[in-house]
């Protein structure tokens, strides 16, 4: 385990870790990146947490660091995760994954694409404020990534609308090198509707009319209970 403390500042300006730009003053995150690539075997990995922020943000030059390090084929892999599944804080949050050499022969050469997954679907809720990533959802996750990270054209992965999606480097360019997941993935497929119109309106209007009968019998509970409190002159 590496425990490491970096910050932006003035004093760093000169500092030889900042090779992709230098931090802006009083937020740390492309400190913290740029500080965890320096410190990489030539055939190394970093997986790490950041706020959503660092995948979109064109404050204080954050944006030219993003780019830089997208095109020097870092960026490996962005997977946008859930809300609420931190008990510290509530920010939205993000996994990045980095590999110093992306065409190394370890695995398939990756160098001209990105990996996004939309992951924010996924989880479930085991209390009023807090989601976890159930075991499935974090297989799933692995294995996609995995598959696509291995093998000739990315051995058994394919794209998953609304899910997964390997970009091209050019494509992300277009999206002026914004890591959004949300911008690849797109949207989920729809499930198809077969079912005709005229009974779809007849199952519908059936549905309504029963709704409105349990309302009525409601309505007149309500009623009586009201009068016998002594309330019943004011709903007449």
């Amino acid at each position: 385990m590496l425990l490491c403390l970096t910050s932006g500042g003035e004093r760093l300006t000169e500092e030889k870790r900042w090779k992709y730009g230098i931090p802006p003053k009083g937020n740390a995150n492309f400190a913290w990146v740029q500080h965890i690539v320096h410190h990489l075997a030539p055939s190394g990995t970093a997986g790490f947490v950041l706020a959503n922020g660092s995948m979109s943000s064109a404050q204080s030059g954050e944006d030219e660091i993003r780019k830089n390090l997208i095109e020097a084929g870092l960026v490996d892999c962005i997977v946008a995760l859930p809300d609420q599944i931190f008990y510290s804080t509530h920010i939205p949050a993000c996994l990045w994954f980095l590999a110093r050499d992306r065409s190394n022969g370890q695995f398939r050469n990756r160098q001209e694409d990105t990996m996004f997954i939309d992951a924010r679907g996924l989880g479930r809720m085991v209390d009023r404020t807090h989601r976890e990533l159930t075991d499935g959802d974090i297989t799933r996750i692995v294995d996609i990534y995995h598959a696509w990270r291995s093998g000739e054209d990315g051995g058994d992965y394919s794209d998953v609308p609304g899910f997964c999606r390997s970009a091209p480097l050019d494509e992300v360019r277009k999206h002026g090198h914004i890591l959004t997941p949300g911008r690849y993935v797109g949207a989920p497929p729809q499930e198809e509707d077969d079912e005709p119109f005229e009974e779809k309106m007849k199952r519908l209007v059936i549905q309504l009319c029963e709704q409105q009968a349990d309302s009525a019998k409601l309505d007149s509970k309500i009623a009586k209970k009201l009068e016998t409190l002594g309330f019943g002159e004011l709903i007449k």
